[in-house]
């Protein structure tokens, strides 16, 4: 199978030749050992080479990169941001200084929202110009790879003034995600039209547990994320729900109610166990992951980590469903050495030649 057939079975739950492999986010300094130069691809890395390169020449290199890290590491395909845009031609000039904002997280909201209802201009080009290189630095290569590009934008994470606004003002709240939505879809279009075959949605909500009530979760969530899972069905493409942390109690919710293809960023730390979520829901719902990167493959050894990438391919096999990947990140925390062993363990497992990184 080349890779696309390889993520396209997995996603239609039939099985494939071998599980398919991808990384979430690589970041430096792995990417740059790896490519034997300061990875485009790490936000960390960018200022310095928008300063050197220009905004263009940045981007390209961003695409380059990406596509050469997942040659080297024998990628199925390739999760990408949207570009950072240019900076300004002329420095802003400076106006009245903003009101401070309201002590009520309420109000805040509001302001919020008030502020994000104005805002109906489409996603600026720029953004989109890396997918566009991305292809480019495809066929160039002769590599064809899906891609998966992200609208996350219903998500709580450390939004205090949200998570108040959810009980002491629902309408506010609802209005918020409601707005959350309508400009995500701008962004889904888009992708649409650019052919990028999966879009994440949703957002990070937990932690060990949820950070809301299952039922705020399915009152002010659950219905907008739907909304972008249906954009992106209409045009037969493939929605993937991700946010870290234990789901358990709103896991129905989060895989049915919003009427995903895929889960993104399973936190085996917080509880996320693959076996049972294939056994529960493997008919239904691929699964990417779940390698645990914030622990195993950070502070295990080659050996504990070659035994956890084992342990994984084996809870996520039958009937397709399933795509390795890292929980999140693979950041500075993670050494070469257990990363090289776990893309030789799922080489070995499958009866492929070793990679000599």
């Amino acid at each position: 199978m080349t890779s696309r057939e390889r993520i396209q079975a997995a996603l239609e739950h039939r099985e494939p030749d071998r599980t398919p492999i991808f990384e979430y986010v690589l970041l430096s300094p792995l990417a740059d050992t790896l490519l034997g130069r300061l990875y485009a691809g790490d936000p960390a890395n960018q200022p310095a080479m928008l300063a050197e390169l220009g905004w263009e020449e940045m981007v390209r290199r961003i695409a380059r990169d990406q596509v050469e890290l997942a040659s080297l590491l024998r990628h199925d395909m390739i999760y990408s941001v949207p570009a950072p845009l240019p900076p300004p031609s002329a420095p802003a000039t400076p106006g009245r200084p903003a009101p401070p904002p309201p002590e009520d997280p309420v109000e805040r909201v509001a302001a919020r929202n008030e502020s994000a209802a104005a805002w109906t201009a489409p996603p600026p080009d720029e953004l989109f110009a890396v997918y566009v290189m991305l292809r480019d630095e495809m066929r160039a290569r002769e590599v064809d790879l899906p891609l998966l590009a992200p609208a996350y934008a219903h998500g709580v994470w450390t939004d205090t003034d949200l998570m108040q606004t959810m009980v002491l003002a629902p309408e506010v709240a609802h209005r918020h995600f409601e707005l959350a939505t309508d400009r995500t879809l701008r962004l889904v279009d888009r992708y649409i039209g650019l052919g990028i075959e999966q879009t994440g949605v949703g957002g990070d909500f937990a932690g060990n547990r949820p950070l809301i009530s299952p039922s705020a979760y399915r009152e002010f969530i659950v219905a907008e994320v739907r909304r972008l899972s249906r954009r992106v069905h209409e045009a037969g493409r493939w929605a993937v729900n991700a946010s870290d942390g234990n789901l358990w109690s709103v896991i129905d919710d989060f895989l049915l109610g919003c009427e995903v293809d895929g889960y993104l960023e399973i936190d085996l730390h917080a509880g996320m166990d693959l076996a049972r979520l294939k056994r529960e829901f493997g008919d239904k719902v691929t699964f990417y992951g779940n390698l645990d990167c914030g622990n195993i493959l950070s502070f295990s050894d080659p050996d504990g980590v070659r035994a956890h990438v084992l342990e994984c391919l084996e809870a996520g096999m039958g009937g397709g469903g399933h795509i390795l990947c890292a929980s999140n990140a693979i950041t500075a925390s993670v050494p070469q050495e257990n990363y090289v062993a776990l893309v030789n363990a799922h080489r070995d497992f499958f009866g492929l030649p070793r990679l000599a990184l």
